[in-house]
């Protein structure tokens, strides 16, 4: 497990925001060339609403489950000895094209204001059939923004396309349309030029002797310590899944069947799989989950925040959490949150939010962020700030717009030692100030 220090790793995060100043990409010709003018603009979602009922925030409780030692330990004794994240990024077989290198349509996915002033965009080739989802950084994991020696970026993707083919391990066949999710490993040592590695997210079946696929659209994600969260949509009440990051796995057999194969082990043409250690699942039988996910380290202790989504057919607002984290920094309860007796994380704070489609969450003081995707026919999302006190939305264009943000708006990430947010809409991962959201509030 990793040591933290503070102090050192404050002068550490200063000496990183003055190298990254020093790379930047301006990327104001991306954001000039799309017209703001087209944007409408939408209804403010005026102040934040909290929630105190106990019915409403009981709802919200997880009950936490953790896989048995003894499943992962047989699981890592068939697969061999796990390795670390280095060691994934060392294997870094795919570049990120820089944003001179990105098309003219994937420059369109950023924000016209503020600008991104790093932009990166995935190849077409690799990531066909594959939807972008959440991103989470070292900057998340430890609070001087490394990893080890190691600068980082996660990035989620997932795949549902009404398709067995290939997906069977030696029990049984995965379920047509179930997808499946995986998380590229970014190496962002050198600001200019990422790389990176795939990484299956599975969950471990048979007590260990095999694994499957996570049949969920990655929508949000959170590495704290050594614990990677992610939303787990499409996986019944469970609300989200957690992973070990000193268990990553190397596979063995290059086919697209996930499990253990004949020879070997097999992610879908991925070299590393990533087994759940454990899970969170919803109590409450309201039809609420964690439809986006972000960490706070402005609170005490650090704590994760959540965006959850209502139904389709309900007309209730949108619910806003927080869970604190454990506040042991080594052990088995490092990376999880803070549970009660009986294994139950209760959110601390709960609100009520008139913001709609919400696509990333964050919070961070007594501010949230919440990322809009854009109406059917718009060609940018809303970010808004939201407060107790009211709301107010980023503007640009001579009109004082507020619809300004990716078209497809993706998970938040606050990189706290560099000052950054990092999102992701559709084929580009960028960049920007958390500074320049602020000055460009209305």
């Amino acid at each position: 497990m990793k040591q933290r220090g503070r102090h050192r790793r404050r002068r550490r995060g200063r000496a990183l925001r003055a190298f990254l100043a020093g790379t930047a990409l301006a990327l104001t010709g991306a954001a000039t060339m799309i017209s703001a003018s087209q944007a409408t603009v939408a209804d403010s979602p005026g102040a934040l609403k909290p929630v105190s009922s106990a019915t409403d925030t009981a709802a919200l409780r997880l009950q936490e489950d953790l896989v048995p030692r003894g499943t992962l330990d047989r699981l890592s004794s068939a697969m061999g000895r796990p390795v670390g994240v280095g060691a994934v990024l060392d294997d870094a077989d795919h570049s990120l094209r820089d944003a001179i290198s990105c098309t003219g349509g994937e420059r369109k996915a950023l924000p016209v204001e503020p600008t991104a002033t790093r932009a990166f965009c995935w190849d077409a080739d690799d990531t066909r059939s594959w939807r972008p989802g959440a991103v989470t950084t070292s900057g998340d994991a430890d609070d001087d923004g490394a990893w080890g020696r190691n600068r980082v970026i996660l990035s989620g993707w997932s795949r549902n396309d009404n398709t067995s083919t290939g997906l069977s391990n030696s029990q049984a066949a995965v379920t047509a349309g179930r997808g499946l999710a995986k998380v590229a490993f970014v190496d962002a040592d050198d600001p200019g030029h990422l790389t990176y590695t795939w990484v299956l997210l599975v969950v471990p079946v048979d007590g260990g002797r095999d694994y499957r696929a996570l049949s969920s659209q990655l929508t949000g994600m959170v590495w704290y310590q050594d614990k990677l969260l992610v939303t787990a949509t499409g996986e019944g009440r469970t609300a989200l899944y957690m992973y070990d990051m000193n268990r990553v796995q190397r596979t063995t057999v290059d086919t697209a069947a996930v499990g253990r194969v004949r020879g070997g082990w097999a992610a879908h043409g991925s070299r590393y799989v990533l087994p759940a250690v454990g899970s969170y699942r919803l109590t409450g039988t309201q039809p609420v989950r964690p439809e986006t996910i972000s960490l706070d380290r402005s609170t005490a202790p650090d704590s994760l925040v959540a965006s959850e989504r209502p139904a389709t057919d309900s007309e209730a607002p949108a619910l806003l959490s927080r869970y604190s984290f454990d506040a042991a920094t080594q052990g088995t309860r490092a990376g999880l949150l803070a549970t009660d007796f009986a294994g139950r994380a209760n959110p601390t704070d709960v609100y009520e939010t008139k913001a709609d489609d919400i696509g990333g969450v964050l919070s961070y003081r007594s501010d949230w962020y919440l990322a809009r995707t854009g109406d059917s026919g718009d060609p940018h999302g809303t970010l808004w700030q939201q407060t107790a006190d009211g709301a107010r939305a980023t503007r640009c264009g001579t009109e004082n717009q507020r619809d300004c943000w990716s078209p497809d708006a993706g998970a938040l990430s606050y990189w706290e030692a560099t000052g950054e947010v990092w999102s992701q809409s559709g084929r580009v991962l960028f960049a920007l100030p958390l500074g320049s959201v602020d000055r460009a509030l209305g």
